[in-house]
């Protein structure tokens, strides 16, 4: 089977390319393959699927095995991947999620191959139930949570996927290992969650850093930098559009007060390709 690596701001995904369905042992292999040190090495395993909606369908299964609703990072580089490697030929192409739908694709082509891209990543869901967490309110802004002893306040937005935006004084520099995984199982969020640590700049300009769901800290996440906006906006923080700077590099992400939906645009590269036997 041949075997793309590729990154979005260094979150970086295994691509299989060829497969009609999920093959059965999707889990295993993601969790064997993501392997940074008996495996090759991945935040998640993406296969690129036929769909009966859109250009293609896209599945991903994190490096724990769980698969993720939906993956703003992951999503550049399969477009990249289909469009680089001749599968369409056109700017404006569709991507099919689990979590979000059909996603509109714009697709900035320099010297023959995608540059950067720009997602429509629809619009976001603010109700507390249904992003999920237990808490019923819409929106879930700035509310109250404790783990190990320590009060944090979220900010609730699902992408396609659930995130927990809080603001810290320095995202940088924040102890992710520590309370990363202490919120991501939290029984505030029944089907855990994602969480950003974020510092706002000024109105143009927020850190963020990231703890993702069934994969921990990684250099960059598309869906949290998108939910990181929306919160920010929600919470009179920043404008409607804004750099989210992540550990991997800048997002460009805007909520059109137009149609509501959120607009990522950023880079996706190739690393290797490869073979298994």
């Amino acid at each position: 089977m041949e075997i793309t690596k590729m990154h979005g701001l260094g979150n970086d995904f295994i691509i299989v390319f060829g497969e009609t369905e999920l093959p059965a042992d999707a889990a295993e292999l993601a969790v064997k393959w993501c392997n940074r040190f008996f495996g090759i090495g991945a935040d998640g395993l993406v296969y690129i699927l036929p769909s009966e909606k859109a250009d293609f369908r896209m599945r991903i299964m994190n490096s724990d095995g769980s698969e993720a609703e939906q993956c703003g990072n992951a999503i550049r580089c399969v477009s990249k991947y289909v469009y680089d490697h001749g599968h369409v030929d056109r700017e404006h192409i569709s991507i099919e999620t689990i979590g979000a739908g059909v996603q509109p694709v714009t697709l900035n082509i320099r010297d023959g191959k995608v540059d950067t891209v720009r997602v429509d990543m629809g619009e976001p869901i603010l109700d507390g139930l249904q992003v999920p967490t237990t808490v019923d309110e819409n929106p879930v802004i700035n509310h109250f949570i404790e783990a190990h002893g320590h009060a944090f306040n979220f900010t609730a937005v699902s992408m396609g996927n659930p995130h927990a935006v809080i603001y810290v004084d320095d995202a940088v520099n924040f102890d992710l290992l520590t309370w990363g995984p202490l919120l991501e199982v939290h029984p505030l969020f029944p089907k855990k969650i994602n969480v950003e640590f974020a510092t706002v700049r000024d109105r143009g300009y927020v850190d963020m850093r990231v703890w993702e769901r069934g994969a921990g800290p990684t250099l960059a996440c598309g869906t949290g930098a998108c939910a990181t906006l929306v919160s920010s906006v929600l919470n009179g923080l920043t404008d409607r559009t804004a750099v989210i700077s992540l550990k991997g590099g800048d997002l460009n992400i805007e909520w059109s007060e137009t149609d509501n939906h959120v607009y990522m645009t950023g880079p996706a590269e190739f690393v290797f390709k490869g073979y298994t036997f």
